[in-house]
């Protein structure tokens, strides 16, 4: 190889391990991150496409805006950043691992000079035993030291916790795992939409790219409902499920109640209550009518076009079905006598009281329609979430380790006639020089 072979070679191994293209990286990916968030992701809503110019959508679409985190750019982003994991820790690694598994035994002049914590005590007995009643102090109070004798002097070494210097590879190694747990999912798994009328069931869901995908199984919606707050909001939907295999249901997995944050997860196919609507138009609509008088409650139908007998003699028709969000269902009736100018009033089905402040005698309330409802669930499969899970695992341990846990060392230099104690730590100085003063006082009742 030649110079500039090698030159070339080393530099771009230098790129790779640089700390200056780590942050730039975590900076990029923040920052990308933000596009998926404020960007809506996969199949675009029609009111989102209507609100930007067509060269906007043009340019978004081709950036892979739309579908970022499958986009080759965002991808080659986290393979630059896994190299340059992997880069780091074959480059720091060894002398780690050398560091922790062949420790300085003999504490050399610079070293005893250069450490802040330090602690001496003279003593009349030979060195000999010196050294064998300090190392059974050392090991009662700290850790079995391992002794070395240079010079004439022994070296008593003791160390706790060398292990926790490999925490920050451990976050390595789980980010690399959560990167493999992606792309199992990415390749492996799908996501995509299903719509189930009430009564009916599905073997088969629409992915993202607008093609029917087969499930391997059939699922039945028995019944779908929905709650409202008294504003008229959506307070919970959901969807009552069975699965079916071979037309009949799987024990265990019939009549399963699925709301948001509670999805159904079977075959390693899970979902998630997405949302709901009216499956066809009703032809028939409920209502309960009372008379304020005391009169007894009696339930009507009202159907469009004809009209109904009402108990005071009256005939009612329904003019108007409306559903908007904050009101949620409502009907437009009309009553009157015959030969007389009708009444048109409105009747929500979430506020079921509200009729009463109109003052008439008789009071209407919404019960609903004979129209079907269908669910909306997300269908999503996701082969690698339990790698991604391990690596999320690793990942909180090594964070751990790394930031709260130290690699401690206590040597202790045994001379004739006196004995020298010194100590460091990777980090948290405060809290080991509390308990280096704490062996500190121990040392200095030792008696020799």
């Amino acid at each position: 190889m030649t110079t500039t072979e090698r030159s070339f070679t080393n530099n771009l191994w230098e790129f790779f391990c640089s700390l200056k293209l780590t942050l730039f990286l975590l900076i990029s990916l923040a920052l990308t991150s933000i596009i998926g968030t404020v960007l809506p992701q996969g199949a675009l809503p029609p009111e989102y496409v209507a609100s930007i110019s067509p060269s906007k959508l043009q340019i978004y679409s081709k950036l892979g805006f739309f579908d970022m985190y499958h986009s080759w750019w965002f991808i080659a982003l986290l393979y630059v950043f896994s190299l340059n994991l992997v880069s780091c820790s074959i480059k720091r690694l060894p002398h780690v691992f050398k560091f922790i598994s062949e420790p300085a035994l003999v504490l050399a002049d610079g070293m005893r000079n250069s450490f802040p914590l330090k602690k001496e005590i003279s003593f009349s007995a030979s060195v000999e035993k010196g050294k064998e009643q300090l190392a059974e102090f050392l090991g009662k109070e700290f850790s079995a030291p391992q002794i070395s004798e240079h010079n004439g002097e022994f070296h008593l070494f003791a160390q706790k916790t060398a292990w926790c210097r490999l925490g920050v590879y451990v976050v390595h190694f789980s980010i690399l795992v959560i990167f493999v747990g992606a792309i199992i999912g990415s390749l492996g798994g799908y996501k995509g939409f299903v719509n189930i009328v009430e009564g009916t069931s599905v073997n088969s869901f629409e992915g993202r790219n607008g093609q029917q995908m087969p499930l391997g199984f059939e699922l039945l919606c028995e019944k779908f409902s929905v709650e409202f707050y008294a504003t008229g909001a959506p307070k919970e939907f959901k969807s009552i499920l069975t699965v079916l295999e071979n037309g009949k249901p799987v024990p265990g997995y019939s009549q399963v109640k699925v709301i948001v944050n509670e999805p159904l997860t079977y075959k390693g196919i899970t979902f998630y209550q997405s949302s709901y609507g009216p499956a066809n138009n009703p032809s028939a609509f409920f209502f309960s009518v009372r008379q304020r008088a005391g009169g007894k409650t009696e339930e009507i139908v009202l159907r469009p076009g004809i009209e109904t007998a009402l108990p005071d003699g009256r005939t009612a028709t329904i003019v108007d079905l409306t559903d908007n969000p904050g009101e949620g269902l409502a009907a437009l009736l009309s009553v009157g006598r015959k030969g007389e100018e009708p009444k048109l009033f409105k009747v929500m089905k979430s506020f079921p009281t509200m009729d009463e402040m109109r003052g008439d005698n008789l009071i209407f309330s919404f019960i609903g329609t004979d129209a079907k409802q269908y669910t909306g669930l997300q269908v999503a499969k996701d082969p690698g979430v339990w790698v991604v899970w391990l690596g999320c695992t690793l990942m909180v341990i090594g964070i751990a380790v790394a930031f709260f846990m130290s690699h401690k060392r206590i040597w202790i230099v045994v001379s004739k006639g006196h004995a020298r104690m010194y100590g460091n730590a990777s980090k948290n100085q405060a809290a080991f020089q509390m308990q280096f003063e704490d062996l500190s006082e121990k040392f200095l009742k030792t008696k020799i």
